[in-house]
Order: structure tokens, then C-alpha cells, then sequence
């Protein structure tokens, strides 16, 4: 007993197991940082009012966060449902061909590099053990660690976005509004550096790598709304 519950802290110490949920929540972290700072700095730099920064980096919040959770939720659905199908199918052509499904089973793990022999032996014993478990892992490449999950990515979306969004929105609220959009742009890189560097650590990945991609993109994007804002030079009032 106590062999396995080693093992199994040793499995669950792999960053792969973070990979789904890791990667949606940095997706939204990173859009409600980047989205509402941009909204934010376009807004101030053709306006001299703080209202009108406000709502509209209020709006861009809400807006993002439900779009963010809803767009993820359809997305994962999507994935799921072809996995379903998928599964489905793989049932049915293990009972109308069982034999055709097992040498099929034993080429995979054959190229895999086992032996002819032992790759058959390999798949006569999981066949008997779990035949569709057998298939579903090895031949359609569907696993606990990547099985989809929507609503786990869903709320980890969006209440990631939330979390990143409100940031900036502090900002727009507590900073002076003369230099509005340097401070934005200051704080949002800050948030953006923080959260590429927790990225990296939870992930198990290079911090600085994480920094330097999400430091690199993060001024491209609020850069270029600036730079809208600018050439409209609409004074918002």
C-alpha cells in the first residue's frame, strides 16, 4: 500500500496534470490584464475625463469575463463531444471487429518499438483487462490528464479574466489621470511579468522565457490601442 501512494505522489508531482486547467487560467489572467488595460488606454488617450475611462473599462471587464467563461464552456464542449463520438465509435468497432481492433492495438505499441510478439502479448492483456480503456488511451490518445472538462475551463476562464481585469481597473479608479496611460501600461507590464512568472513556476517552465513572451506581447497590444486612441484624438467628454 504504501509502494503505491508513493507512486502515486510521484505521478501527481508531473506538471502535465496542470496543463488544462493551468492553461485556461492563464489565458484568462492574461486577456483581463491585456484587454481592459488596452480598452483603458485607448479611452484615456482620447479623453480628459475619468467617467468615461471607467465605464468603459468597466464594460470591457464584464463583457470579457462572461465572454471569456461562455466562449471557453462551447469550446471544451465542442472537444468533448468529438471525444464521445470518438469513444463511441471505438465501441462499436470493438464489437463488430474485435480481432482487426486487437492488431491494430499491436501495431501501435510495435511502433512504439516493442517487439512484434511482445506488442501482441501487451495488447492481448489489456484487451482482456479493458479493452475500449486500451483504445481510448492508446489508439485515440484520450486520457484523464487531457479529457476535457467545460465547466472547470469555464470558470477558470472567467474568473481568471476577472482577477486580471480588475487590476487595471484599479488603476483607472485610485491613479492621478494626468499620464493615465503610462500608468497603465507601467502596472499592466507589472501584472503581465507577475503572472508570466507564477505561469512559469506553477508550470514548471522557464521564468524568463514566460516574462520576456508575455512582456514582448503585452506592449505590442496595449502599444498599438494607444495608438488608435491617438489618431482618432476624439476627446471623450
Amino acid at each position: 500500500m504504501s509502494e503505491k501512494n508513493d507512486l502515486d505522489n510521484y505521478l501527481d508531482n508531473h506538471y502535465i496534470h496542470r496543463s488544462n486547467w493551468l492553461r485556461a487560467a492563464v489565458l484568462g489572467a492574461n486577456d483581463g490584464i491585456l484587454s481592459t488595460a488596452s480598452i483603458a488606454i485607448g479611452v484615456s488617450a482620447a479623453s480628459d475625463f475619468r467617467e468615461p475611462i471607467i465605464l468603459a473599462t468597466l464594460a470591457g471587464l464584464v463583457a470579457g469575463a462572461l465572454s471569456m467563461a461562455a466562449g471557453e464552456y462551447v469550446s471544451v464542449s465542442s472537444q468533448t463531444d468529438v471525444e464521445k463520438a470518438d469513444i463511441e465509435r471505438e465501441k462499436e468497432e470493438l464489437e463488430e471487429m474485435p480481432e482487426l481492433e486487437l492488431q491494430r492495438l499491436a501495431q501501435i505499441y510495435e511502433s512504439r518499438g516493442l517487439k512484434k510478439e511482445t506488442a501482441l502479448i501487451v495488447a492481448e492483456e489489456l484487451t482482456e483487462h479493458d479493452a475500449l480503456g486500451a483504445h481510448v488511451r492508446d489508439e485515440l490518445g484520450i486520457n484523464d490528464v487531457s479529457a476535457a472538462n467545460p465547466l472547470q475551463a469555464a470558470f477558470a476562464s472567467g474568473a481568471a479574466f476577472t482577477i486580471g481585469g480588475v487590476l487595471p481597473f484599479l488603476v483607472t479608479l485610485f491613479l492621478p489621470l494626468k499620464g493615465m496611460e503610462y500608468y497603465l501600461y507601467g502596472f499592466a507590464i507589472l501584472f503581465l511579468i507577475l503572472l508570466g512568472a507564477l505561469a512559469a513556476k506553477t508550470g514548471g517552465s522557464s521564468i524568463g522565457k514566460a516574462i520576456a513572451r508575455i512582456t514582448f506581447w503585452g506592449t505590442i497590444a496595449m502599444g498599438l490601442t494607444a495608438l488608435v486612441g491617438h489618431l482618432f484624438g476624439v476627446n471623450v467628454a
